[in-house]
């Protein structure tokens, strides 16, 4: 309906007469003034900035509330930008993290926290037993923690789970949910034959078969006739 309005109101430009140069139409005017007309400037990015210290667990605190960051930025000084509905966090010139606003209106209340899981993942992969108690993982989406279930209950589940959480930092994270996903409907849930799935969802697509023009049509199929090699393997002198 929008492209169809739009299509429509640039056709009627060269219909309806100027409210000020009736001799001409809007589409002609417009053509006239497009050349003079100023760059739209970018929108303004209003934010009030805060210095705030990461503390050891990975949080900084504003109005009460907590919000996770990622775990190499513990104990140093980040800049928090405030919007009016996100916290945007920014270290070394680059966002580092982003959350929606919290707003609390009960003041006696300790405050809320807003995790990020993918935040932690430097932390499991030196403690991976922090993936049994640790309220960041509590946000894990569902196949991961249906996957979690499982693991935790095996001899080094722990490390597995946290290997596997680690590919979120190198490959997309819907794909290796993906795979995970698949790893549960077959009913195989190991480490292995997640890569495994994994991979084949990297694997890029095969290319189109070609399609050789006329020109190139085998006009007769080759026939499979191994006696050809053994009579090029035959040895001939010159004369």
């Amino acid at each position: 309906m929008n492209v169809w309005l739009e299509q429509r109101c640039k056709e009627l430009w060269h219909e309806i007469r100027h409210p000020e140069q009736t001799n001409r139409t809007i589409a002609e005017v417009y053509a006239d003034e497009q050349p003079t007309l100023m760059v739209v400037p970018p929108p303004f990015d209003g934010f009030i900035e805060h210095a705030k210290r990461v503390s050891p667990t990975c949080l900084i605190v504003f109005e009460r509330n907590r919000y996770s960051v990622p775990a190499a930025l513990a104990n140093q000084v980040i800049s928090l930008r405030v919007y009016a509905d996100r916290l945007v966090m920014v270290a070394r010139a680059e966002v580092i993290a982003e959350h929606e606003r919290i707003f609390s209106r009960d003041h006696s209340s300790p405050g809320k926290t807003s995790y990020d899981w993918r935040h932690y993942l430097a932390v499991v992969q030196r403690k991976p037993g922090a993936l049994r108690n640790g309220a960041p993982f509590a946000t894990l989406p569902k196949s991961f923690r249906t996957l979690q279930s499982v693991l935790l209950k095996q001899p080094g589940g722990d490390r597995q789970m946290a290997d596997i959480l680690a590919l979120v930092l190198q490959h997309d994270e819907r794909l290796v949910e993906q795979a995970v996903r698949e790893a549960i409907e077959s009913g195989v849930l190991t480490k292995t034959h997640i890569l495994n799935r994994l991979g084949h969802l990297l694997d890029e697509p095969r290319p189109a078969r070609l399609q050789p023009p006329p020109a190139l049509a085998i006009n007769a199929e080759p026939v499979a006739n191994t006696e050809r090699y053994d009579h090029l393997r035959e040895v001939h002198h010159a004369d």
